[in-house]
């Protein structure tokens, strides 16, 4: 396929706006339809808020229920086959426990899950009441990225540095526009329902751990979680709603730590070798994946709203956009 697109608006032609993890997934998933994609994005992929994330597979707070369920699980099985080239593409399979989580309070998606199990009361990490052992995808997002672009290019793609003012830019050059600008949507839909929700991270270096643990705290921005990643330990984290900043607050950072070293002691020690902020682009009426009414001579589809599991769903949610697309 010819990877370079000199204007018109050909047939084929695609025009996917943003480059986290659900731009690319989508762009890619599209060029190997055999579409002519372009993506626009203002930022390079490791400095976008996928760049951040820890990132484990999992259905956290991201709605609606029952769509989300499905694109979940497509995106588990092909996370599932990239697990078997880890250092290529980033993803692992890796054992560990949420806490706090009762089995049985899950949507149906959790009974296509064969590694998933309640433990006992007196296996139970941290003092939480319930917990659940799993073994998931866990996501080395910086060498995921640099994969999907990759094989984006492979597959005759341009991705072009562009900061997009308005859905008409693309409207003009592309038949088919897909928008997964994540928090840009809130100002270029516009959609006020489009917020951004504050996480912090702590790298630190592994003291010798290589199972994940989770614990959110449903009734305060607060969660406790750590996962191993190829050279450092992941820590988190917050999450706080309309917070804009950027700058990692070194109290936040000091009881993160503290946070984690209560169900594993050897983090207290670890040395910190940085800190990690990004803003979760969270729609209070869920995930937004639809072609807009409005539109006409262009297809215009909306991909945008996964607040914090974008990982999570962005494979299902790119065969998603790609039938649409048709």
């Amino acid at each position: 396929m010819d990877g370079e697109v000199r204007g018109g608006r050909g047939a084929g032609d695609v025009i996917v706006l943003g480059g986290g993890v659900i731009g690319l997934s989508t762009a890619l998933v599209l060029a190997e339809q055999g579409r002519r994609v372009r993506v626009w994005t203002r930022d390079p992929a490791r400095a976008t808020t996928s760049a951040v994330a820890g990132a484990l597979w999992w259905p956290y707070r991201i709605e609606p229920e029952a769509p989300v369920g499905a694109w979940s699980l497509t995106s588990l099985r092909v996370y599932e086959q990239l697990a078997l080239r880890p250092p290529e593409t980033g993803v692992r399979m890796v054992p560990g426990v949420h806490a706090g989580v009762e089995l049985g309070g899950l949507g149906p998606w959790a009974r296509r899950l064969t590694d998933l199990r309640q433990l006992p009361a007196g296996e139970t990490p941290g003092g939480y009441g319930s917990a659940l052992w799993a073994r998931l995808p866990l996501i080395d997002m910086p060498v995921h990225l640099d994969w999907l672009r990759t094989r984006l290019e492979t597959a005759g793609a341009v991705v072009e540095s562009r900061e997009v003012r308005s859905l008409d830019e693309a409207a003009a050059e592309a038949p088919v526009v897909v928008n997964c600008a994540g928090l840009g949507a809130r100002d270029l839909v516009p959609d006020p329902d489009v917020t951004p929700v504050r996480g912090q991270l702590v790298l630190v270096e592994n003291p010798g751990i290589d199972s994940w643990f989770t614990a959110a705290d449903d009734v305060s921005h607060l969660t406790t979680y750590f996962f191993p990643q190829p050279g450092r330990l992941i820590l988190g984290g917050t999450a706080e709603p309309g917070e804009r900043s950027l700058e990692p607050d070194p109290a936040t950072a000091a009881a993160i730590v503290g946070r984690c070293a209560e169900i594993r002691p050897e983090i207290a020690g670890a040395q910190i070798i940085g800190h990690r902020v990004g803003l979760r682009p969270v729609r209070s009426k869920g995930v937004r994946l639809e072609v807009d009414p409005g539109t006409s001579a262009t297809r215009l589809i909306h991909n945008y709203g996964h607040g914090g599991a974008g990982v999570t769903v962005a494979w299902g949610c790119a065969y998603a956009s790609a039938a649409l697309a048709s």
